[in-house]
């Protein structure tokens, strides 16, 4: 049993949502989950496991940051998860985006040491391909504007240079958070798929900061988690 996943193989589905959040992950569970049931608590990281459309899939908290993410992804692997697409929000980095918009990350700057430190050398943290055709087909069956592209997964939230939003939009990052890069390294490693869903929750660049309201946030969440779940579970 890993450490800190308290769970047994064939707990989690070969299928699993990644939120940041605890509470996330427990909503998923409540809302879009059919005889969804915890599979673990330990340390407040909540993971479920039920079905969605008939297909079995499970949805696990990362906490914030690469370093906790890097733990909760390697023991999910130990337990046999094949499929992890996060799920979460982030500062959108070009000023053409819109609050709510739905990014489809294809690959993540890792300006974070934690995926260097497994690594030991430079590298690019890629998602899975057909988790990237998938989400951008289902998005569109949907009518649901997508944008793809890279994202940077950054170690600090309050950011105390600058500039640095402003250099990461001038390359063509779409957007900045703090898992990705962990995610898509270690799902090379491990030889496991690895997606990124991202809603925009404020965009840090080119005038002045502004937030999403919590109603506006919810209803994007919503979309998003529907279509990563159609996604992960193949039923897109």
């Amino acid at each position: 049993m890993p450490i800190h996943v308290r769970a047994e193989p064939g707990d989690y589905a070969e299928a699993c949502l990644l939120p940041g959040d605890p509470l996330r992950a427990k909503y998923v569970a409540e809302t879009f989950l059919e005889d969804a049931q915890q599979r673990n608590w330990e340390r407040g990281m909540l993971g479920y496991t039920g079905t969605f459309r008939g297909r079995p899939v499970s949805v696990q908290a990362t906490g914030m940051g690469c370093p906790s993410a890097a733990i909760v992804i390697e023991e999910l692997a130990m337990l046999g998860v094949t499929r992890m697409l996060r799920i979460g929000s982030c500062g959108g980095l070009q000023p053409d985006l819109k609050l709510g918009d739905l990014i489809v990350a294809i690959s993540a700057v890792p300006a974070d040491a934690t995926a260097l430190h497994i690594v030991g050398e430079p590298h690019a943290p890629t998602a899975d391909w057909s988790l990237v055709h998938s989400a951008v087909h289902a998005a569109k069956e949907l009518g649901k504007d997508v944008r793809v592209g890279p994202v940077v997964s950054s170690d600090v939230f309050y950011n105390a240079d600058e500039g640095q939003y402003q250099r990461w939009s001038d390359r063509g990052v779409l957007a900045v958070e703090m898992e990705a890069a962990v995610l898509f390294t270690l799902g090379a490693l491990r030889k496991v798929k690895a997606g990124c869903l991202l809603t925009v929750s404020d965009v840090v660049v080119e005038g002045e900061f502004v937030r999403i309201s919590d109603e506006e946030m919810k209803a994007a969440v919503d979309q998003m988690t529907e279509l990563a779940l159609a996604v992960a579970t193949g039923t897109e």
